[in-house]
């Protein structure tokens, strides 16, 4: 048996990209095959059926690389990259507690797991329709799949989650709160970083680009006037996680680790 950590660039959202530039091919053709229209309205359909059918195809294509490159079976692997490496700065004493928000199909919460096996993680996650094929059943078959016992899965809200402050000694989260509509992203990370203990470490990579996040470095300025003791930004477009020509035509170009200690 072997783990499923899906792509996280949906299949769901490949096909309907294809699908639209079928549909748009198709009425191009037909509107310039026969006369279902005429005149200047019919080049006004040409040209909208056609440029639509290069949108929807040039998106198809950025997809398909996406997924290829995010593939946990493929040649580039970055997913599993990123997840071993953001894994890397969690250490949890002996019998205590991580907590991975957003996890999706389990992998971070399963890596940080296997490199702590004294410790308890937590993965929570809403699970929402947008990435139907990621449930809590998944992330407990890929954790049976891994040899995994110490982790446990729940649903829950990054905006507003469901443990008493300073519950565990370490949290952690990959690419999800630039997924959450918000007005006020740092606000969600402080949200996060309640839940940890005083001596606590925590890492959290995300897309954290000024219009996603605002001043990313008046809010470690922040952090460090409510007591913390270590908070770093490290940029990873320049070789650690992907290249910069890989973080531009993803366009994961503010892609970054926070991390730090309590």
């Amino acid at each position: 048996m072997k783990p499923d950590y899906k792509n996280w660039m949906p299949k769901g959202m490949i096909y309907l990209t294809f699908c639209g530039t079928i549909l748009f091919l198709t009425l191009f053709l037909v509107c310039g095959l026969t006369e279902i229209a005429q005149g200047t309205l019919r080049t006004a359909l040409l040209i909208l059926f056609f440029a639509a059918a290069v949108i929807c195809g040039a998106v198809m294509l950025w997809m398909v690389m996406m997924y290829r490159a995010f593939s946990y079976n493929g040649k580039r692997q970055m997913s599993r990259q990123i997840i071993e490496g953001t894994a890397d700065y969690i250490t949890i004493p002996d019998g205590g507690k991580g907590l991975d928000v957003g996890c999706g199909s389990g992998a971070l919460a399963i890596a940080c797991a296997k490199r702590n096996p004294n410790a308890r993680i937590v993965g929570v996650d809403r699970w929402g329709k947008e990435y139907a094929s990621f449930n809590r059943s998944l992330c407990e078959k890929n954790a049976q799949a891994e040899g995994v016992k110490n982790v446990l899965f729940t649903q829950g809200d990054a905006n507003k989650l469901d443990f008493a402050d300073e519950t565990f000694d370490a949290v952690m989260s990959n690419y999800v709160y630039h997924n959450i509509p918000s007005r006020d992203r740092q606000e969600i990370l402080l949200e996060t970083l309640r839940v940890l203990k005083k001596g606590g470490t925590f890492a959290i990579h995300d897309i954290f680009s000024k219009s996603k996040y605002g001043d990313m470095q008046a809010f470690m300025k922040r952090l460090y006037g409510m007591g913390y003791e270590k908070v770093e930004l490290i940029d990873t477009t320049k070789g650690k996680f992907m290249s910069k020509g890989e973080a531009f035509w993803m366009e994961l170009s503010g892609s970054a680790l926070l991390v730090g200690k309590k």
